[in-house]
């Protein structure tokens, strides 16, 4: 038996690519990213394994991006902590250029250093991937062989399949997790009992 999850990332909002929008309240989707979310529920609801829960990070990007994806899917939506956003802290809506050129030892520390990085007054980002890994173990026990959603944000992804890959979080600028898009982990268990997991897809733009 074998849990497959896809980790959904959050479709466009205002500040995407431009800011750490964080858990800065008030952030939905702009309108090109309701248009990104109606398109992934159409390709989510018309592959050969469709979810069958749906799952999401309280954030209003996440919920919104969410709630497009039940409406095609027929689906309620759970809210689940564990994949919520990093509180960025005094970083929460400053511009990466801002960053870059105001507080950049500490930036440059963020984006190369993960494993033991932790902004301003933030959450320590080593502790943003362990939460994330139990809520993924949470999932496998709630669901065994099924197909489940969940909507997150990109570095929570990047985290969830670095640790898959069991590569350090201090590659994660070596991954791409464009908004909407899917990135899937299968896990299961051995003849022995033991874990096991894999990688499907990375970035993709939809599910097979």
């Amino acid at each position: 038996m074998a849990l497959k999850v896809l980790l959904v990332r959050h479709a466009e909002h205002a500040l995407a690519g431009r800011a750490l929008a964080g858990r800065l309240p008030g952030v939905g989707l702009n309108e090109r990213g309701r248009e990104q979310a109606r398109a992934l529920g159409e390709a989510l609801a018309a592959s050969r394994e469709p979810p069958t829960a749906l799952y999401s990070s309280p954030q209003p990007r996440t919920r919104e991006t969410a709630q497009a994806l039940a409406a095609r899917l027929g689906l309620p939506v759970e809210l689940a902590p564990a994949f919520d956003e990093i509180d960025f802290g005094e970083w929460t809506g400053r511009s990466f250029e801002e960053l870059r050129a105001q507080d950049a030892d500490r930036w440059a520390c963020w984006c190369d250093q993960r494993s033991r990085a932790t902004p301003p007054g933030g959450e320590p980002f080593a502790q943003v991937a362990e939460r994330a890994h139990a809520g993924l173990e949470q999932l496998a026990r709630r669901h065994p062989s099924q197909v489940v959603a969940v909507v997150s944000h990109a570095d929570v992804i990047k985290a969830l399949i670095a640790m898959q890959l069991g590569l350090s979080l201090d590659a994660l600028e070596r991954l791409e997790i464009g908004c909407a898009s899917v990135s899937a982990v299968e896990m299961g268990l051995d003849a022995s009992g033991a874990p096991w997991s894999r990688v499907l897809a990375l970035n993709a733009s939809g599910w097979p």
